[in-house]
């Protein structure tokens, strides 16, 4: 699951990307509203944490920005309307929040906040993005637990490891899409991460020992998908 922060305090910055590393996200950091639009139109993200007050403008204009798929001077690619925004910020009057929600931001959390509701709202959005309301996620005899980083298979816990279930959810989310190799590394690297060229197929390989051989396909030349769901 990618994470692209967008916030120009050092110290607050850094410490999402740590607590949010150790929970199993990939994170970026952005610390302006140019660089911010320029990663969205450049990448794919699972989720934005967004500060208000940036150098160069208002985050306001991202959300603004970003619900209405406006193109960006300089940027190739329009970005995904429909990436969940979360606005971390110290602005903690109603109207304030009235106005950020109103915008489009899917929610609002007033700093200084607990990294353990953060992550809690941050799974309810993907969960909303994907069209779930249960914590759980079903999918034929699979059964997903965000918070707790678990799978199940009719029942049966299956050992994942972080890179694992990072793999397996990008491709639940995809609902029987193809993801090719690229898309999947999105969501497991950051900038600057080392990417092994086999990576990818070394993790598939891995989920299919664990979830069976049919659970992953394969499209030569384009990439994966998860097998269609059993009636």
């Amino acid at each position: 699951m990618r994470i692209l922060v967008v916030e120009d305090n050092e110290g607050i910055a850094a410490g999402l990307r740590a607590n949010l590393a150790q929970r199993g996200y990939a994170v970026d950091v952005c610390v302006t509203v140019a660089d911010a639009w320029h990663a969205l139109g450049m990448e794919r993200f699972d989720a934005v944490l967004l500060d208000l007050g940036l150098p160069d403008g208002d985050g306001a204009d991202i959300v603004r920005g970003l619900r209405a798929m406006r193109p960006r001077p300089g940027v190739d690619a329009l970005p995904d309307p429909a990436t969940p925004v979360l606005i971390l910020t110290a602005r903690d009057q109603i109207h304030e929040r009235v106005a950020g929600l109103n915008l489009g931001a899917d929610d609002y959390l007033v700093k200084p906040f607990d990294m353990d509701e953060l992550e809690a709202r941050l799974r309810a959005m993907m969960r909303r993005a994907v069209g779930q309301a249960s914590p759980v996620i079903r999918y034929g005899a699979l059964e997903i637990d965000p918070a707790a980083r678990t799978v199940r298979q009719s029942g049966r816990l299956v050992e994942a490891s972080p890179r694992e279930f990072a793999v397996l959810w990008a491709l639940l989310q995809a609902r029987g899409r193809v993801l090719s190799r690229q898309q999947i590394e999105e969501h497991l690297y950051h900038w600057g991460d080392a990417v092994e060229s086999n990576a990818v197929e070394v993790y598939v390989h891995h989920l299919r020992k664990k979830l069976g051989p049919a659970s992953i396909v394969t499209m030569r030349g384009v990439g994966y998908f998860l097998a269609p769901e059993q009636p």
